[in-house]
Protein backbone atom coordinates (compact mmCIF):
# COMPACT_ATOMS: atom_id res chain seq x y z
CA UNK A 1 0.00 0.00 0.00
CA UNK A 2 1.03 3.47 -0.47
CA UNK A 3 2.43 5.19 2.52
CA UNK A 4 3.02 9.11 3.53
CA UNK A 5 6.43 9.40 4.77
CA UNK A 6 7.96 12.32 7.20
CA UNK A 7 11.25 12.36 8.30
CA UNK A 8 12.78 14.14 11.62
CA UNK A 9 16.66 14.48 12.81
CA UNK A 10 15.93 12.81 16.25
CA UNK A 11 13.60 10.26 18.20
CA UNK A 12 12.80 13.19 20.24
CA UNK A 13 11.99 14.99 17.07
CA UNK A 14 9.82 12.01 16.26
CA UNK A 15 8.21 11.44 19.57
CA UNK A 16 6.73 15.38 19.47
CA UNK A 17 5.70 15.28 15.92
CA UNK A 18 4.22 12.20 16.06
CA UNK A 19 2.09 13.09 19.75
CA UNK A 20 0.91 16.25 17.75
CA UNK A 21 -0.50 14.20 14.96
CA UNK A 22 -2.10 11.49 17.26
CA UNK A 23 -3.76 14.84 18.83
CA UNK A 24 -5.06 16.04 15.57
CA UNK A 25 -6.77 13.53 14.70
CA UNK A 26 -8.23 13.00 18.63
CA UNK A 27 -9.26 16.90 18.06
CA UNK A 28 -11.09 16.00 14.56
CA UNK A 29 -12.64 13.41 15.66
CA UNK A 30 -13.82 15.23 19.07
CA UNK A 31 -15.82 17.26 17.00
CA UNK A 32 -17.95 14.37 16.01
CA UNK A 33 -18.55 13.27 19.38
CA UNK A 34 -18.02 9.85 18.43
CA UNK A 35 -15.27 7.38 20.79
CA UNK A 36 -11.79 7.25 19.82
CA UNK A 37 -10.00 3.89 19.13
CA UNK A 38 -6.85 4.04 19.38
CA UNK A 39 -4.37 0.22 19.48
CA UNK A 40 -0.76 0.65 20.37
CA UNK A 41 2.23 -1.21 19.84
CA UNK A 42 4.97 -1.42 22.16
CA UNK A 43 8.76 -0.16 21.95
CA UNK A 44 10.42 3.51 22.90
CA UNK A 45 8.81 5.52 20.52
CA UNK A 46 5.45 5.60 21.46
CA UNK A 47 6.24 5.41 25.47
CA UNK A 48 7.95 9.49 24.49
CA UNK A 49 4.89 9.96 22.09
CA UNK A 50 2.53 9.09 24.74
CA UNK A 51 3.91 10.63 27.65
CA UNK A 52 3.65 13.89 25.64
CA UNK A 53 0.62 13.04 25.02
CA UNK A 54 -0.97 12.59 28.33
CA UNK A 55 -0.26 16.58 28.57
CA UNK A 56 -2.24 17.53 25.84
CA UNK A 57 -5.89 18.54 25.97
CA UNK A 58 -7.69 15.96 24.68
CA UNK A 59 -11.13 14.67 25.27
CA UNK A 60 -9.46 11.52 27.03
CA UNK A 61 -12.64 10.16 28.33
CA UNK A 62 -13.98 9.28 24.89
CA UNK A 63 -10.32 7.60 23.94
CA UNK A 64 -10.07 4.11 24.52
CA UNK A 65 -6.74 2.35 23.80
CA UNK A 66 -5.99 -1.03 22.67
CA UNK A 67 -3.25 -3.07 22.48
CA UNK A 68 -1.99 -4.22 19.16
CA UNK A 69 0.23 -7.12 21.14
CA UNK A 70 1.63 -8.23 24.18
CA UNK A 71 4.17 -10.47 25.64
CA UNK A 72 3.44 -13.16 28.12
CA UNK A 73 5.15 -12.28 30.68
CA UNK A 74 4.50 -11.52 34.61
CA UNK A 75 2.03 -7.87 35.21
CA UNK A 76 5.29 -5.95 36.97
CA UNK A 77 7.73 -7.30 33.70
CA UNK A 78 9.59 -3.91 32.07
CA UNK A 79 8.63 -6.43 28.97
CA UNK A 80 5.09 -5.42 29.25
CA UNK A 81 3.48 -2.97 27.11
CA UNK A 82 0.83 -2.25 29.36
CA UNK A 83 2.72 -1.00 32.13
CA UNK A 84 4.16 1.46 29.82
CA UNK A 85 1.09 2.57 28.98
CA UNK A 86 -0.61 2.56 32.23
CA UNK A 87 2.41 4.79 33.87
CA UNK A 88 2.01 7.54 30.30
CA UNK A 89 -1.64 7.93 30.42
CA UNK A 90 -2.76 6.32 34.50
CA UNK A 91 -3.70 10.31 34.65
CA UNK A 92 -5.97 10.76 31.99
CA UNK A 93 -9.71 9.38 31.87
CA UNK A 94 -8.74 7.05 28.54
CA UNK A 95 -10.25 3.53 28.67
CA UNK A 96 -7.53 1.18 28.10
CA UNK A 97 -7.92 -2.99 27.48
CA UNK A 98 -5.40 -4.47 28.98
CA UNK A 99 -4.78 -8.77 26.97
CA UNK A 100 -4.90 -11.22 29.15
CA UNK A 101 -1.46 -12.71 28.81
CA UNK A 102 -1.48 -13.79 31.77
CA UNK A 103 -4.22 -16.07 31.48
CA UNK A 104 -2.52 -19.90 30.95
CA UNK A 105 -4.41 -20.36 27.57
CA UNK A 106 -3.56 -18.00 25.12
CA UNK A 107 -5.93 -19.29 22.69
CA UNK A 108 -8.56 -18.82 24.90
CA UNK A 109 -7.60 -15.17 25.80
CA UNK A 110 -6.96 -14.21 22.50
CA UNK A 111 -10.23 -15.50 21.65
CA UNK A 112 -11.95 -13.05 24.71
CA UNK A 113 -10.00 -10.44 23.72
CA UNK A 114 -11.18 -10.60 19.58
CA UNK A 115 -14.51 -10.35 21.19
CA UNK A 116 -13.70 -6.46 22.20
CA UNK A 117 -12.38 -5.53 18.87
CA UNK A 118 -13.91 -2.46 17.31
CA UNK A 119 -15.47 -2.81 13.88
CA UNK A 120 -13.10 -0.02 12.46
CA UNK A 121 -10.37 1.47 14.73
CA UNK A 122 -9.81 5.36 13.98
CA UNK A 123 -5.79 4.71 14.37
CA UNK A 124 -3.47 1.87 14.84
CA UNK A 125 0.74 2.56 16.03
CA UNK A 126 2.50 0.06 14.68
CA UNK A 127 6.58 -0.14 15.22
CA UNK A 128 9.22 -2.00 12.97
CA UNK A 129 11.43 -4.24 13.63
CA UNK A 130 15.15 -5.02 11.90
CA UNK A 131 13.86 -8.77 10.80
CA UNK A 132 10.40 -6.63 9.59
CA UNK A 133 8.40 -7.55 11.87
CA UNK A 134 5.03 -5.31 13.31
CA UNK A 135 2.97 -6.18 15.79
CA UNK A 136 3.78 -9.55 16.82
CA UNK A 137 3.48 -10.73 13.54
CA UNK A 138 7.48 -12.30 13.30
CA UNK A 139 9.01 -13.93 10.54
CA UNK A 140 8.13 -17.67 9.72
CA UNK A 141 5.31 -17.91 12.47
CA UNK A 142 2.43 -19.74 11.51
CA UNK A 143 0.23 -16.83 12.94
CA UNK A 144 1.40 -15.12 9.78
CA UNK A 145 -0.96 -17.28 7.80
CA UNK A 146 -4.23 -16.83 10.13
CA UNK A 147 -7.07 -14.97 8.24
CA UNK A 148 -9.93 -16.23 10.29
CA UNK A 149 -9.51 -14.76 13.62
CA UNK A 150 -8.92 -10.92 14.67
CA UNK A 151 -6.62 -11.88 17.72
CA UNK A 152 -4.39 -14.92 17.80
CA UNK A 153 -1.19 -16.44 20.09
CA UNK A 154 2.10 -16.03 18.47
CA UNK A 155 5.72 -17.18 19.29
CA UNK A 156 7.95 -17.90 21.09
CA UNK A 157 10.02 -14.90 19.95
CA UNK A 158 12.69 -13.77 22.28
CA UNK A 159 11.84 -16.21 24.26
CA UNK A 160 8.50 -15.40 25.18
CA UNK A 161 4.88 -16.32 23.63
CA UNK A 162 2.90 -13.14 22.94
CA UNK A 163 -0.71 -12.25 22.11
CA UNK A 164 -1.35 -10.76 18.71
CA UNK A 165 -3.82 -8.49 16.45
CA UNK A 166 -4.02 -10.51 12.97
CA UNK A 167 -3.31 -9.10 9.57
CA UNK A 168 -7.70 -8.66 9.16
CA UNK A 169 -7.51 -7.17 12.76
CA UNK A 170 -4.77 -4.38 11.25
CA UNK A 171 -6.88 -4.49 7.93
CA UNK A 172 -9.84 -2.58 10.47
CA UNK A 173 -7.61 0.49 10.73
CA UNK A 174 -9.13 3.88 9.23
CA UNK A 175 -5.48 5.46 10.08
CA UNK A 176 -2.00 3.25 10.58
CA UNK A 177 0.80 5.37 12.17
CA UNK A 178 4.63 3.59 11.85
CA UNK A 179 6.79 4.87 14.27
CA UNK A 180 10.77 3.82 13.53
CA UNK A 181 13.52 4.84 15.07
CA UNK A 182 17.50 3.81 14.72
CA UNK A 183 19.96 2.68 11.96
CA UNK A 184 18.83 -1.25 12.39
CA UNK A 185 15.47 -0.33 10.78
CA UNK A 186 17.51 0.95 7.18
CA UNK A 187 16.52 -2.49 5.73
CA UNK A 188 13.28 -3.36 6.81
CA UNK A 189 11.98 0.46 6.40
CA UNK A 190 12.99 0.49 2.75
CA UNK A 191 11.25 -2.92 2.15
CA UNK A 192 8.23 -1.32 3.91
CA UNK A 193 8.12 2.24 1.82
CA UNK A 194 8.84 -0.42 -1.14
CA UNK A 195 5.59 -2.45 -0.25
CA UNK A 196 7.40 -5.75 -0.18
CA UNK A 197 5.68 -8.63 1.06
CA UNK A 198 8.71 -10.72 2.27
CA UNK A 199 8.46 -8.78 5.36
CA UNK A 200 5.60 -9.26 7.68
CA UNK A 201 5.17 -5.44 7.45
CA UNK A 202 4.67 -5.36 4.15
CA UNK A 203 1.43 -7.20 4.09
CA UNK A 204 -0.78 -5.18 5.89
CA UNK A 205 -3.54 -3.10 4.23
CA UNK A 206 -5.35 -0.34 5.71
CA UNK A 207 -7.41 2.84 4.61
CA UNK A 208 -4.79 5.49 5.47
CA UNK A 209 -0.73 4.88 6.18
CA UNK A 210 1.59 7.39 7.90
CA UNK A 211 5.21 6.58 8.20
CA UNK A 212 6.98 9.22 10.71
CA UNK A 213 10.60 8.09 10.97
CA UNK A 214 14.03 9.39 12.42
CA UNK A 215 17.04 10.00 9.94
CA UNK A 216 18.86 7.38 10.85
CA UNK A 217 16.17 4.63 9.67
CA UNK A 218 16.46 6.77 6.59
CA UNK A 219 17.24 4.28 3.62
CA UNK A 220 20.55 6.19 1.35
Amino acid sequence: MKHDLRVYESVEELATASAAFVTQLLRDRDATKDPFTFALSGGRSPWLMLSELAHDEIAWKDVTIFQVDERAVPADDDLRNVKHIREALGSTRATIEPMDVENPDLDAASREYATKIPTRFDLIHLGLGPDGHCASLVPNDPVLAVSDRLVAPSGPYQDTMRMTLTYPALHRANQLLWLVSGEDKVDALAKLLDGDESIPAGRVEAAASMVMADRAALPA
